[in-house]
């Protein structure tokens, strides 16, 4: 018996090192056309339609490595967005085998580049849930302002644009999302907003992050929206859009709209340097439809310039230099229906932003990464004159009262290492760095005054400003951070990382953990489970601690015939830096995808986001308070307020989203996504020198809440040869918004009414033809096809006779786009 258990144990040994010997490791290397290591490309490799599937994602050196039962052919799909996916069927013996595969930027389908696009996949490559656009959809996809590289972000699932154009992730504030150009820093260094202007063309790819945040990114409580340009390769290539002016009848004929754009890419040195340059201009000619003729137009430009340059100095080492530059002029900013050309401001605005970046690998697969960027504003706003500044129940008079100039600075540092991975308990990848800034902020601003008035025409009160409006302030921020990419098996990811940021102003650490899981069950019509919490915190703006330094209001308030009711009564701002703590937010997200019927992904998520020691400024006094007391210094006013920085903002954000995507051949594809939201704050309004609206409670629905949304777009091919259908849909219950007196304060809640729910339908059909030997594109349809009545403005005084009068509405507008896009072949 013992004999025979012996025999059958060493034929077990002989069969089972002869099945070792079968095997197969394929590793390999994945990279773009221009020699670049590609991360978190997914590599796919099958047998046959029935076998399961084997995948693999690659590491920051582009290197991946899978485990194959036996030898054989394989098919293997190598894919990443922004790139034609790669199909190639490979022949493995056994032991092991080592390829590379390069992918080509996925730039005008025009070009008739006939490829086989796989549907939309499971990503298992991370813990996240990032919301990806790429730049072929930005220019197939129909939209109002096509120019406008923001308001190409509609097409963006999750992504909410407020009534004012503003960028909101995850409910959070504009300022509360970590904006990157080629991964750097691209916030307004005051404020923290998006304001740079990119030729919507030039953009290579669009990534949204949000719930599970990595560590590597920082102070971005709501989000991370990261954007990619087109790089150039070794062919010369141009393309020119709307490059011919056309008049439009508005209100009489008039010189419409004209926003051309160009880009132009190509070698410095074939094989080793390459530069992509992409410039558009724009000249905005805007007619006011309730205004009277000749009192109801104005016009702005604005010219922006990005150059890329690609230098791969040896193979192991790639230098990336960039620069941005960005003018606008914009006479009679803020005309409107309630702002006649007498309110309106003059501004003007430049920024420069120049970058560059070093990758060097190093032996053993370790990559060391550095880079530099520095950034720099300017503004100037200009009033028609120095009258004083009216707000009357049917609308704005006389000039506005800010007078300005400022300018900004960011210096950004950043240094990356990413480690070789290595095996314990499964596969570690670490990647840590650190992020060294400077920002500062200097303004000259001079106001002069404002009046507000009762619907019977007398004066309630007069606001004006005393002090110096000179103020500079800056502040050094330092980050470190450590991510794990621990992979205890193919179907299961586990992401650890810890974060730390200090900065001068708060002058303390706060620690940042975040853990995120992934887990895929089946192989096979794959379903993943994601799930994460990450620990978050705001970045210190500029702009709130600047407001102590700056000019303070003194404001006499009058009874109805003439005599002084109270004051003058003085309002300052102050900040004690020695007791505030850094805003932090719990972000919590689950999700669940899947890949459908004919390769449609779909997916389920939900996010809860709690935030606690929020920056908001308080009324230390009680408002109203004629018998406040004098300080010193106040020269001898009555103390109405003391707005005081501090740490009580709450906020509370719940979503439930779900999206369904499908990606075709050819570039076409479709997505539809609906999600219910739910965004609160204890401080809904912004306490500050400029805005003259007054709550004594401040809590309710953020001005960008809106419960209920649908968004939907696609791109089709049509029956007929070189013509496709493109459109957009989105509909969403109306912004919320606050009753007001004729004294400027807000009457009952906050945000407790709403506009008129949203709709629009872009439609717009196009053909690609060729003519003397050149590639074009002509394209023409109708924004707000069905024409519903999408109010921007309302009168919200309770005490006007045009009390909830709605203005703004776009209506429907007929649009053309021509496109050339270079030499045919």
């Amino acid at each position: 018996m013992t004999s025979r258990i012996l025999l059958l144990a060493a034929m077990t040994c002989v069969l089972a090192s002869g099945e070792q010997g079968e095997e197969v490791r394929l590793s390999g290397k994945v990279e773009s056309d221009t020699r670049v290591p590609l991360v978190g490309a997914r590599v796919v490799v099958q047998q046959t339609e029935a076998d399961g599937l084997f995948v693999a994602y690659t590491d920051a050196s582009g290197e991946f490595q899978i485990e194959l039962p036996a030898p054989g052919s394989y098919r293997v799909t190598v894919e990443k967005a922004g790139f034609f996916p790669l199909h190639k069927v490979v022949q493995l013996e056994a032991g092991s085998a080592e390829l590379v595969f390069t992918l080509v930027q996925a730039r005008e389908l025009v070009q008739r580049v006939e490829v086989s696009a796989r549907p939309a996949s499971v990503d298992m490559d991370t813990t996240a849930a990032p919301e990806t656009v790429t730049g072929t959809d930005i220019v197939n996809i129909p939209y109002p302002t096509s120019h406008s590289f923001r308001n190409a972000l509609r097409i963006v699932p999750g992504l909410v644009h407020d009534q004012r154009g503003g960028i909101h992730i995850d409910g959070g504030q504009e300022n509360q999302t970590l904006y990157l150009l080629n991964g750097f820093n691209i916030s307004d260094p005051v404020g923290g907003t998006f304001e740079t202007r990119i030729n919507v063309e030039a953009v290579q790819s669009i990534e949204v992050s949000s719930g599970m945040i990595p560590a590597e990114f920082g102070k971005a409580s709501a989000g991370v929206l990261s954007v990619y340009t087109r790089s150039g390769d070794d062919r010369f290539r141009a393309t020119a859009t709307n490059f011919i002016p056309a008049p439009e009848y508005r209100k009489g004929l008039v010189l419409g709209n004209w926003v051309p754009r160009a880009n132009l890419s190509g070698p410095i040195r074939r094989g080793r340097a390459w530069f992509s340059h992409s410039i558009d201009a724009e000249y905005i000619n805007t007619v006011i439809e309730d205004l009277p003729k000749g009192q109801d137009r104005t016009s702005s430009w604005r010219l922006n310039n990005y150059l890329l340059t690609q230098w791969n100095l040896s193979p192991a080492n790639i230098l990336y230099v960039g620069a941005l530059n960005s003018l606008w002029n914009a006479a009679r900013s803020g005309l409107g229906a309630l702002d006649p050309i007498e309110t309106t401001v003059d501004r003007r605005a430049r920024q420069w932003f120049v970058h560059i970046k070093d990758q060097a690998y190093l032996p053993r697969r370790v990559l060391f990464e550095w880079g530099y960027g520095a950034n720099r504003t300017f503004g100037r706003e200009i009033p028609q004159g120095q009258a004083i500044y009216r707000i009357t129940p049917d609308g704005r008079q006389g000039n506005f009262f800010v007078d300005a100039t400022r300018r900004a600075a960011r210096d950004q540092l950043i240094l990356n290492l990413f480690l070789p991975s290595f095996g314990a308990q499964g596969r570690h990848q670490l990647k840590t760095g650190f992020d060294i800034n400077r920002v500062a902020y200097a303004q000259d601003v001079r106001r002069t005054g404002y009046e507000t008035y009762r619907v019977d025409g007398t004066l309630r009160r007069r606001t004006v400003f005393v002090g110096p409006g000179e103020a500079r302030v800056a502040n050094y921020e330092l980050a470190w951070y450590i991510q794990d990419h621990w992979r205890l098996r193919p179907s299961l990811l586990v992401q650890l990382g810890l974060r730390g940021d200090w900065d001068q102003l708060i002058h303390t650490w706060s620690w940042a953990p975040r853990i995120g899981l992934a887990w895929m069950p089946l192989t096979v019509k794959p379903i993943k489970f994601t799930g994460g919490f990450a620990l978050t915190h705001d970045a210190t703006h500029l702009r709130l601690f600047v407001r102590p330094l700056d000019q303070y209001s003194v404001t006499t308030y009058f009874r109805p015939d003439g005599t002084v009711e109270r004051g003058p009564a003085l309002a300052r701002f102050s900040h004690p830096l020695d007791r505030l703590a850094r805003p932090r937010y719990q972000n919590w997200f689950v999700a669940l995808e899947r890949e459908w019927i004919r390769g449609i992904l779909w997916r389920a998520d939900f996010t809860r986001r709690r935030g606690h020691n929020g920056f908001t400024y308080r009324n230390l006094l009680y408002a109203g308070q004629p018998s406040a007391p004098l300080t010193p210094n106040s020269g001898g006013f009555i103390v109405e307020a003391i707005y005081t920085l501090t740490n009580q903002r709450r906020d509370a954000y719940d979503a439930v989203g779900l999206t369904l995507k499908q990606t075709l051949s050819g570039g076409y594809g479709w997505l539809f996504h609906y999600c219910w939201s739910r965004a609160r704050s204890n401080a809904v309004l912004d306490i500050n020198l400029d805005d003259p609206i007054v709550a004594e409670l401040n809590t309710g629905p953020m001005p960008w809440d809106t419960p209920h949304r649908v968004k939907a777009w696609g791109y089709f091919p049509t029956p007929w040869k070189n013509w496709a259908v493109a459109f957009l849909l989105e509909w969403r219950v109306g912004f919320p918004f606050s009753f007001v007196d004729d004294e400027g304060r807000v009457v009952g809640q906050v945000n407790a009414h709403r506009f008129p729910n949203f709709f629009e339908l872009d439609l717009h059909m196009e053909r690609h033809f060729e003519f003397r030997r050149h590639r074009w594109a002509l394209r023409a349809g109708a924004n707000n096809l069905t024409g519903h009545y999408n109010p921007q403005v309302v009168n919200n005084n309770i005490d006007s006779p045009r009390f909830m009068t709605f203005y703004g509405s776009t209506g429907r507008s007929i649009n053309f786009r021509i496109r050339w896009l270079g030499r045919s072949q």
